[in-house]
């Protein structure tokens, strides 16, 4: 029957059925039997298939209507809910806390994906994504390959590198390799709990610092902040920051101190 359906370009489907790499993903999850899985993307229910034998409730969530008017046939198992959405416009908060998402998704869905998860009030406890192993070291990167897309991630989540899967993995084979890559929801604040602290305001100051990649900070947060050269300077002095740096080598710490700076 599979091989009756063809993957839809326009919505990047590459359609994972190594055993190997769809285990691996459970077990990067901790999967438990009481948990609730949320599942992007199920397409033909590979991981579904597994997912429905490891847990007692699994919502899969696909875009595609084809796709999730057959999932229930591929798959029919009575712990299954098919939604035929959007992710990006599910309801989050209709399933219980410390859910987890297990995922293989397309590129295009990363970054949208990971905020959408990070900034909803019901979080995942953890979320288990199969993307472009590119995607996987910018979620995961170090000072110095910093991206928005990866100060978002690790402020809110603990990040981790699992195990690379190859293009020829998949089908249709993708141009390049994929990662699985694990964010751990944070048990603490990130920064100091005591202190009074504006989410919004900080990630104001991080992309104003990201507004000009190949500028230093000094003129990207001047530009960004609407200052002057002279104010933007004193501002990285305060926070003990080398205005000569560009934004991808600063820490997340270090932005807390520019963020501080600027309040």
């Amino acid at each position: 029957m599979t091989h009756t359906i063809i993957p839809k370009k326009s919505l990047g489907q590459h359609w994972l059925a190594d055993y190997t790499s769809l285990q691996a993903m459970l077990d990067a999850s901790q999967v438990q039997p009481t948990d609730t899985i949320l599942e992007v993307g199920p397409g033909l229910g590979s991981l579904t298939e597994l997912l429905v034998h490891a847990t007692d409730n699994v919502v899969a969530v696909e875009f595609d209507s084809d796709l999730a008017r057959g999932l229930p046939a591929r798959v029919p198992e009575d712990n299954l809910r098919v939604v035929n959405q959007d992710i990006l416009r599910f309801d989050l908060t209709s399933l219980p806390p410390d859910y987890k998402v297990v995922a293989n998704i397309p590129y295009y869905l990363t970054s949208k994906l990971v905020r959408v998860l990070s900034e909803s009030p019901n979080p995942p406890l953890v979320a288990t994504l199969l993307v472009q192993k590119e995607v996987a070291e910018r979620l995961a990167a170090k000072p110095g390959n910093l991206s928005i897309l990866g100060v978002t991630a690790q402020y809110y989540f603990e990040v981790s590198l699992s195990i690379v899967v190859k293009a020829e993995l998949f089908t249709p084979p993708p141009k390049v390799d994929s990662q699985i890559v694990v964010l751990r929801r944070r048990t603490a604040p990130l920064f100091a709990a005591g202190e009074p602290f504006d989410v919004n305001a900080f990630f104001r100051v991080v992309k104003a610092g990201f507004g000009a990649r190949r500028k230093t900070l000094l003129n990207s947060l001047s530009g960004g902040l609407h200052l002057s050269k002279p104010e933007a300077a004193e501002l990285l002095t305060r926070a003990g920051i080398d205005p000569g740096l560009r934004a991808q080598n600063l820490s997340l710490e270090q932005w807390h101190s520019v963020y501080l700076a600027s309040m």
